[in-house]
C-alpha cells in the first residue's frame, strides 16, 4: 500500500534528561491543517489524496466531494463519482462504526484492523438481543442474501427474521450483519446528482477481492502510522477517538523508537512519523470550508487544536449530525450551507463572531468558488451573510 509510511528510520528511545519539545496549539493547528491539505491545496489525484487521508467520513454521501474539492487543485465532481461508478472507492463502515470512503485497495485491511470495533458497539447496542446466536451462522446467512443481490439493511433484518430466526428482532440481526461482514453501500448510492437507497453487498462481491489482507496490510501500528501522517502529531487518545480501537498504549510504546515525541501546552504527551510537515504557528492559513462530517473534527479526544471548545454545541447536534462549518486562521469560525429554490442557489454563511473585513472578503470570494463547483447548474448564485448569534462565553 503505497501510503503506509515504509521502512521508517529507527530512533533511540528518548533519555529521561532529553528536552521534550512543547508544541503550541496553533502550531498544532498549522501541523494539522498542512496533513489535512487545508494549508494549500494539493496536486494529489483523488485517490491519492483519500489514501493519504485515510478515508473520508462519509455518512452524507455527497460530503466528500465538498472535502476533496477544499483540498485538491483541480477536481470536479465525476472525479470521485467515476471512482465510485468503477469500483475504485467505496463506502462502508470503518472508523468508530461510521460510513466512511476509502479506495478499494484500503477497504479490506481497515475493515479488518478495524473488526474489534463493529463487534463491540454491537454488543453494546444489541447484544441481549442477539444472546445465543452463532456469529459463524449469522454473517455466513447475511453474506448468502447480499451476495445474491445488494439489500438494505431492512430487507436483510427481516428476511434474516422470516426465513431463519423468527423470534429475533430485525433490526438487531441486520446490525449483526453489519458487524460481522464487511458490507459497501454500493451505487448509484454516493453518485453525484443520484439518488438511492442504501443497499449492500459484500465488500468481497463489490470489489472481486477473494484473498484475506496481509499480515502487513492489518497491522494495527501500520494504521496509526497512517493516522499520524494525516492527523498528527497526537496523543494515544487521539488515536483511540479517531480509529474507536482500545488497548493502544502497547502498540504505541513497541512504535516509540520510530516516532519524534512532543508535549502539548497541557504537557500532553504527542506522537508523531519522522519528517511529516510542522509548519510554524505563524503561518497563514486560508479560510476554508468544510463538509458535513468532515474528519479534522471528529480526529481527536482533545479537538482545541481545530475548534474552541465554546463552539463545539453550534457545531456537534444533539442528534449526532455535524454541521458543515469553514475555517477562519485555521480555526472553526462559523457554520454555511447551500439554500436552493428553482433556478438559484444561495451559499448562507454564519459567522460565531464578528469578523474582520478582509476574512469576511476572502469568505465571499472562496464562496464564490464553492458555488460554481456545488450549484454550477443554478442560474442564480447568491451570498448571504447571517449576523452571529449571541456566544457571551466564546473565544474571539
Amino acid at each position: 500500500m503505497e501510503n503506509l509510511p515504509a521502512a521508517l528510520p529507527k530512533r533511540r528511545l528518548r533519555e529521561a534528561s532529553d528536552p521534550v519539545p512543547v508544541l503550541s496549539r496553533r502550531a498544532l493547528n498549522r501541523a494539522l491543517l498542512a496533513r489535512q491539505l487545508l494549508l494549500e491545496r494539493s496536486p494529489l489525484s483523488p485517490i491519492a489524496a483519500l489514501e493519504h487521508l485515510v478515508g473520508m467520513q462519509s455518512q452524507v454521501p455527497t460530503a466528500p466531494y465538498a472535502g476533496l474539492w477544499s483540498r485538491l487543485e483541480t477536481f470536479q465532481t465525476n472525479d470521485l463519482s467515476q471512482l465510485l461508478a468503477d469500483r475504485k472507492a467505496v463506502r462502508l463502515s470503518l472508523m468508530r462504526s461510521t460510513i466512511h470512503l476509502v479506495s478499494a485497495r484500503d477497504c479490506l485491511p481497515l475493515r479488518y484492523i478495524l473488526q474489534s470495533v463493529h463487534e463491540r458497539m454491537l454488543k453494546g447496542n444489541f447484544g441481549r438481543k442477539l444472546a445465543g446466536l452463532d456469529p459463524a451462522a449469522l454473517a455466513a446467512a447475511g453474506r448468502a442474501l447480499v451476495e445474491e443481490r445488494p439489500l438494505t439493511l431492512a430487507e436483510i433484518g427481516a428476511r434474516l427474521r422470516k426465513g431463519h430466526w423468527p423470534e429475533r428482532e430485525a433490526p438487531a440481526l441486520a446490525a449483526a450483519v453489519r458487524s460481522y461482514v464487511p458490507l459497501v453501500q454500493v451505487t448509484p448510492r454516493g453518485i453525484w446528482g443520484a439518488s438511492a437507497p442504501a443497499a449492500h453487498t459484500s465488500a468481497e462481491a463489490w470489489l472481486r477481492m477473494q484473498s484475506p489482507p496481509s499480515e502487513e496490510e492489518a497491522d494495527a501500528g501500520s494504521l496509526l502510522l497512517r493516522y499520524l501522517a494525516a492527523f498528527g502529531p497526537a496523543s494515544v487518545k487521539d488515536m483511540a477517538a479517531w480509529s474507536g480501537l482500545t488497548g493502544l498504549r502497547g502498540i504505541v510504546e513497541a512504535l516509540r523508537p520510530q516516532l519524534r515525541v512532543f508535549q502539548g501546552e497541557e504537557g500532553t504527551e504527542l506522537f508523531d512519523v519522522p519528517d511529516a510537515p510542522l509548519p510554524d504557528e505563524s503561518e497563514p492559513a486560508p479560510v476554508r470550508f468544510l463538509a458535513e462530517f468532515d474528519g479534522i473534527l471528529l480526529s481527536h479526544a482533545d479537538r482545541s487544536r481545530i475548534m474552541p471548545e465554546a463552539y463545539r454545541p453550534l457545531v456537534f447536534t444533539e442528534n449526532g449530525i455535524i454541521r458543515s462549518a469553514f475555517l477562519v486562521d485555521g480555526f472553526v469560525g462559523g457554520l454555511w450551507t447551500i439554500e436552493r429554490e428553482k433556478d438559484a442557489a444561495e451559499l448562507v454563511v454564519s459567522p460565531f463572531a464578528p469578523l474582520a473585513e478582509n476574512d469576511r472578503a476572502a469568505l465571499a470570494d472562496e464562496g464564490r468558488r464553492l458555488l460554481a463547483f456545488a450549484a454550477d447548474a443554478a442560474q442564480e448564485q447568491r451570498i448571504r451573510f447571517a449576523d452571529p448569534p449571541p456566544l457571551s462565553d466564546a473565544p474571539l
